[in-house]
């Protein structure tokens, strides 16, 4: 999957970026297997990230439900792990099945590859999900030609019709030239993120530039709600999910008119795929919405989400979830302990998990976590240690409450951070308990994560 090389003659097509995939060291799955399977949790060195592979597994299925409930295709984001075994829980749940990803790294892409997911079956379409950078299109363009040779789709998403322009730059020297499947990226009131507003002058633009262009095919529309991370009931997550329908259908309903008003220009031979979906908005799909989404609908509609088999403190605040759906935590150990120097003289105490091993997102919540069975708050953090302080009875809620509540020196204790996307990607592997299994305290299996861009 090497990049195709190409002299630079056109100032559009800048220096290609190579994917170093192929020199990308990380620890081998067996030897980690070989040595921790079996083992308690107590015999970890810590801060370590665990995973309940049931839960994970259920939460799949959910998600499965959630898409049939709303008529919808299923496309699964597997940026939050980025593991083999957890993108086939994904895509093979005993609810369901799917065969579409989305990806934020190119990275993924080679991984998904040489994992064999592609080979196999497992992963038949595939969305690069960030605008493509121009330094990136000669391994995008030898990836597509490799997924293909093994039934596979590759799809990239756009938002500026520069990027339109980059596209045939590139096919133009090419002697054997292809239509690249796109998604336009359609803003459903985020503001913040990749996409344009649809009833925008410069999203009309862009429409027609794609339809206008020999080397685009539209093969449809994707929103995402991230700022419905922000809801904090099933009405709330609901509108939010609303807004992401009625965005790309508005996108599409365009995109038609322009087709059926342009002459010669060849009508759209498949429906438009209309791509919605957050974990908030995902877990508001319900056959009671399907009704509200369908009429009107101007293509297929298809639901996707990443955070959701894992789950966090963000996604408890939703209220859409409970504690018991959050599937990852780090395990960490009090380093030490400080009687009454909190400012309202509680206890303190130190932990071995900071912020490389938590990160440094926040939430609704206080803080950066919450210890499971404690009455406990990652209130602060530095790079390698954070501080532990006492919450109130009426904050604690990832029960049931463990002894007395108190922690010494010593005890090893299980955070659920705010943000989970962010807190695995400090882990070099993830060990992964099974609940149906035993009391999940035991390791049953190690993942290690792809890493790199």
């Amino acid at each position: 999957m090497s990049a195709e090389e190409h002299p630079q003659s056109n100032p559009l097509i800048p220096k290609q970026s190579r994917t170093p995939y192929h020199i990308s060291g990380k620890p081998e799955k067996q030897d980690l297997v070989d040595e921790y399977k079996g083992k308690n949790l107590d015999a970890l060195r810590t801060p370590a990230l665990i995973i309940d592979r049931a839960v994970f597994a259920r939460n799949c299925a959910k998600m499965h439900e959630h898409a049939k409930a709303l008529g919808a295709r299923f496309r699964a984001h597997v940026k939050s792990h980025k593991t083999p075994e957890g993108t086939r829980l994904q895509l093979l749940s005993n609810a369901d099945e799917t065969h579409s990803i989305v990806v934020s790294t190119v990275m993924e892409v080679c991984e998904v590859f040489r994992a064999g997911l592609m080979a196999d079956g497992t992963v038949k379409d595939v969305l690069y999900g960030l605008p493509m950078a121009p330094n990136k299109i000669a391994d995008l363009s030898a990836l597509t030609d490799e997924l293909s040779a093994v039934g596979a789709s590759m799809r990239i998403l756009i938002d500026h019709p520069d990027q339109v322009k980059v596209i045939e730059a590139w096919e133009s020297t090419k002697a054997n030239h292809r239509k690249w499947s796109v998604f336009i990226k359609v803003d459903c009131g985020n503001h913040r993120r990749a996409g344009l507003k649809p009833d925008s002058p410069a999203f009309e633009h862009l429409v027609r530039s794609v339809l206008d262009s020999p080397s685009i095919s539209l093969y449809g529309f994707y929103t995402h709600a991230g700022h419905s991370y922000a809801s904090t009931s099933f009405a709330e997550a609901s509108d939010f999910l609303l807004a992401e329908v009625n965005a790309v259908n508005s996108a599409a309903a365009l995109a038609l008119s322009i087709i059926a008003n342009t002459p010669g220009m060849p009508d759209q031979k498949e429906p438009f795929v209309l791509s919605v979906g957050a974990t908030p908005t995902a877990h508001a799909a319900t056959e009671d919405l399907k009704a509200r989404v369908e009429a009107g609908l101007k293509g297929v509609l298809e639901l996707h989400a990443g955070n959701y088999p894992l789950l966090d403190l963000q996604q408890l605040n939703t209220g859409l979830i409970t504690h018991r759906d959050i599937a990852q935590r780090v395990l960490a150990t009090v380093i030490s302990y400080y009687p009454g120097r909190g400012e309202d003289g509680s206890d303190e105490a130190m932990c071995d998990a900071g912020a490389l091993a938590m990160s440094k997102d926040t939430g609704p919540r206080p803080g950066y976590g919450d210890v499971i069975g404690k009455p406990w708050r990652l209130s602060r953090v530095a790079q390698e240690h954070g501080i532990l302080t006492m919450m109130s009875p009426a904050s604690f809620e990832l029960g049931p409450l463990q002894g007395d509540g108190s922690l010494k020196l010593g005890d090893m204790v299980q955070i659920v951070g705010q943000h989970a996307c962010l807190t695995l990607a400090g882990y070099p592997w993830y060990y992964v308990v099974d609940s149906d299994v035993n009391d999940a305290n035991v390791v049953v299996d190690v993942w290690v994560p792809w890493k790199g861009w």
